[in-house]
């Protein structure tokens, strides 16, 4: 498999440190004195080009290429010239590490960047939509929207699905090295008794700070997304002198970076694909588990959209629908490890042989444990406790 690209480092608020942000980087972005001013001053610098077909009407021929910007490494290529070889148009991609970098682009462009599709994360698409950045989606062009399965439609963030379309989501848990923590681990209070013990100076963080922040507030039973100053002085307390001198690296591809396959940590914080696709690659994988730990973790969702200066909208509409083929999903769920929200795609899995089936599917009982993130007045805070952090670990 390819490994993702190196994490892009961006100063998301005027601080000492600066930080690099992983593939799931996704509430960090729009908090902060430089992101929200320059999502907001876009809204008035949105036009429309005038090959871009409106949705709902206008010629059905499909473009000769298309555009992708997307998160690094997140799809089987063969989706891609699969999709080439069926339908035609020749597909080109560029990546980004969070959805900051690929909004603030969006907004530098001012309706040029050229891309046809992106895949914001959930909270994102309510400020991307108000400030016109996505197209109405035809869905008319899309009939495979009926493979979707309707627990993954109309969330929050997009009631009715005008702008969005689940691509994938996934869950935060951990790993842990059983040949140097012999003791089973269960809890995200666990995961940071373990930190200061057996994994001291041998721990790995996501490199995210609601995901850093986030592990103190679930061990805790506190709300993710409080916007509580007691709360979060609590946590960057405690984060700081107690965990911090603990962190050998804060890594957001411990699995699929190849830190598991070589052993680099005794403890990690990850996203069950990337975890998922250390232990593929590890040469005893029986040295690791993985973790869904309790009482509450993370759930993030990953969206296809169509940009609202798409070149070439048709092309775009026709990959989406082509992705959501439950053929075509199924290919993706095996590469990537994570659930793509496609009706009865575990049955398929499972006849498949696919691998870790326990990493990608979960339970109702196990759903309800997890917590979409939010964008609020607390997010820049956890930036600057994660910028906090840093600086303690590398002290």
């Amino acid at each position: 498999m390819t490994n993702p690209p190196e994490p892009v480092v961006r100063a998301l608020a005027p601080t000492a440190v600066t930080k690099a942000f992983g593939r799931r980087g996704f509430l960090a972005g729009l908090g902060g004195a430089v992101a929200l001013p320059l999502l907001a001053a876009c809204g008035s610098s949105s036009s429309s080009t005038a090959n871009a077909a409106p949705s709902g009407g206008g010629s059905t021929q499909l473009e000769s290429t298309l555009s992708i910007y997307t998160w690094g490494a997140y799809d089987d290529p063969k989706t891609f010239t699969n999709y080439t070889a069926a339908l035609g148009p020749a597909v080109t991609i560029d990546s980004y590490s969070s959805n900051q970098e690929m909004i603030a682009k969006l907004v530098a462009a001012k309706g040029t960047s050229g891309y046809d599709i992106v895949v914001p994360t959930g909270p994102y698409i309510p400020e991307m939509i108000s400030n016109k950045l996505l197209m109405t989606l035809d869905h008319s062009k899309l009939p495979n929207l009926t493979n979707v399965d309707p627990q993954f439609l109309a969330k929050d963030w997009d009631p009715q699905n005008q702008y969005s379309v689940c691509k994938d989501w996934g869950t935060t848990g951990f790993v842990y090295d059983t040949t140097k923590i012999t003791r089973s681990l269960t809890s995200w209070a666990d995961f940071l008794d373990a930190a200061q013990n057996e994994a001291a100076g041998q721990t790995a963080v996501l490199d995210v700070p609601e995901d850093l922040v986030g592990m103190y507030f679930w061990a805790n039973g506190i709300d993710w997304n409080t916007t509580s100053q007691t709360d979060l002085d609590a946590a960057q307390s405690f984060l700081t002198s107690k965990i911090a001198k603990n962190i050998k690296a804060f890594d957001s591809y411990p699995g699929s970076g190849g830190a598991m396959p070589k052993g680099t940590y005794t403890l990690m914080q990850a996203w069950n694909g990337d975890a998922r696709q250390g232990l593929q690659a590890a040469k005893n994988p029986s040295q690791y588990k993985w973790v869904l730990p309790t009482p509450a973790t993370e759930l993030w969702m990953d969206n296809w959209s169509i940009t609202a200066n798409a070149p070439h909208p048709n092309a775009a509409h026709a990959f989406i629908n082509y992705v959501l083929d439950t053929k075509n999903s199924l290919r993706e769920v095996e590469f990537m490890g994570y659930n793509s929200g496609i009706k009865n795609i575990e049955p398929l899995a499972v006849a498949a042989k696919t691998e870790y089936l326990d990493m990608i599917f979960y339970t109702p009982a196990q759903v309800a444990t997890m917590k979409t993130g939010v964008i609020n007045e607390a997010t820049q805070t956890k930036v600057n406790i994660m910028n906090t952090v840093k600086a303690a670990a590398a002290a």
